[in-house]
C-alpha cells in the first residue's frame, strides 16, 4: 500500500510517527478493523458531534413539551379518576409525579388551558424540528449534493410520515408485550418480549432510515446499519428502564428531577449516538470507504472518495459542478526529495 511506500521510503522520521504509521499499515490489511476505523473517520468527516447535539436539542425540546401536555391532560381527567388507575399507579413511583397525585396530595395535578396551549406548541415545535434536523442528518451523511435533496414541502411531508412511522412502532411494541403477558410470565415473559422488541425495532429503524434518507439512496442498502441501531436501541431501553426502576424510582424529590433530566438528556444523545453511527456504517459498506489511512499523507483511495463526495456535496444549482483532483503520489515524492536527490528528467 502507499503508506508502506512512504514508511519504506522515508526512515528519519521520529520514532512516534514510524509507530504509527505501522499501526496505520497494520490496520489497513486487517478488514474488520480497517472498517471499524473507516466508520469512525467518515462521522468525523461528515461532523457527526455537531449533528448529534442538534438532534439532541430538538429530542430534548420535544419531551419535555409532551411531558407538560401529558400533566395537563391528565389534570383535567382528575386526581381521583388516574388515583388507582395503571397510569396513576406507575407515575406514583416517580419523584416529578409522585406527590401530585391522589386524594391527599398537597400540590394535586390541575390541567390547565394556557399549559395545554403551550405544551402543544412547544411540541409541534421540537417534533418538526427533530423530524428536520433527521433529515438533514441522513442527507449530510450520505452527501447528497444539496441539488438533489427535498424541497420544504416534501419535507413537511417526510415528517409527518416519521412521526407516523414512531407511533406505530411504538403502538406495535406495546401490543405484542401485551399480548405475551398474557401466555408467559417471569423469566420466559422477559426473554420473549426482549427479542419481540428488537425485531420490532430492526423494523422500525429501516422504516425511519427510509424515511428521512433522500430517494437517491436504495432501500437494500439501508438493512445492516438497521440491524445494528435496532440492537443498540433496544440495549439502551433496558438500560434506561433498568436505571428508572432501581435509582429514580423512590429518589427524593429534588435528587430525582435533577436526575431524570440529566439521565433523559444522556439518554437521548446516546440514542442519537447509536442512529448517526448505524447511518455511517451503511455509507461505509455500500461506497466501500475502507480501508482509511490514520496519518496522512498518503491517501488512500477510499480517502479519496470520501473527499470527492464531500466537495460534491456542495453543490446548489443544477448547473454547477464541483470537481475535486489529487497529485499522484505527490507526498511520496516530497519524502523522497526531502531524503536525498533526484535526478533531473532526462538525465
Amino acid at each position: 500500500m502507499l503508506a508502506d511506500q512512504v514508511l519504506g521510503y522515508h526512515r528519519d522520521v521520529n520514532p512516534a510517527e514510524r509507530a504509527v504509521r505501522k499501526l496505520d499499515s497494520v490496520q489497513q490489511r486487517a478488514a474488520p478493523l480497517a472498517f471499524l476505523i473507516g466508520v469512525v473517520k467518515k462521522y468525523g468527516d461528515d461532523r457527526g458531534s455537531m449533528l448529534s447535539a442538534l438532534l439532541t436539542y430538538y429530542g430534548f425540546m420535544s419531551l419535555f413539551p409532551f411531558l407538560l401536555v401529558a400533566t395537563t391532560v391528565l389534570g383535567f381527567i382528575g386526581n381521583r379518576t388516574i388515583e388507582n388507575g395503571i397510569i396513576g399507579q406507575t407515575l406514583q413511583q416517580f419523584p416529578v409525579y409522585g406527590d401530585q397525585i391522589g386524594r391527599t396530595a398537597a400540590h394535586p395535578l390541575r390541567g390547565s388551558a394556557a399549559g395545554l396551549t403551550f405544551g402543544l406548541l412547544g411540541l409541534l415545535y421540537g417534533s418538526m424540528g427533530v423530524a428536520q434536523a433527521g433529515q438533514h442528518a441522513m442527507a449530510e451523511i450520505w452527501n447528497v449534493p444539496g441539488v438533489l435533496r427535498p424541497g420544504f414541502l416534501v419535507r413537511l411531508g417526510r415528517a409527518a410520515l416519521f412521526f407516523t412511522v414512531l407511533a406505530l412502532g411504538m403502538a406495535a411494541t406495546t401490543a405484542v408485550e401485551v399480548a405475551i403477558g398474557k401466555f408467559v410470565s417471569g423469566l420466559v415473559f422477559v426473554g420473549l418480549a426482549r427479542a419481540a422488541q428488537l425485531v420490532l425495532n430492526v423494523g422500525l429503524y429501516l422504516a425511519v432510515f427510509r424515511v428521512l434518507t433522500p430517494d437517491e439512496v436504495e432501500t437494500h442498502e439501508l438493512w445492516l446499519g438497521s440491524a445494528l441501531g435496532g440492537f443498540g436501541y433496544t440495549v439502551l431501553l433496558s438500560v434506561g428502564a433498568f436505571l428508572v426502576e432501581h435509582q429514580l424510582r423512590h429518589a427524593q424529590a429534588v435528587y430525582g428531577q435533577f436526575g431524570f433530566v440529566l439521565g433523559l438528556i444522556g439518554w437521548i444523545y446516546l440514542v442519537v449516538q447509536v442512529t448517526l453511527y448505524s447511518a455511517e456504517v451503511n455509507v461505509v459498506r455500500v461506497r466501500h470507504l475502507w480501508p482509511r489511512a490514520i496519518v496522512q499523507p498518503p491517501l488512500t483511495e477510499a480517502d479519496k472518495r470520501v473527499l470527492h463526495d464531500i466537495a460534491r456535496k456542495e453543490e446548489r444549482r443544477p448547473e454547477q459542478r464541483v470537481g475535486v483532483g489529487f497529485e499522484p503520489h505527490a507526498a511520496v515524492d516530497a519524502l523522497l526529495d526531502a531524503q536525498e536527490p533526484r535526478p533531473e528528467d532526462g538525465e
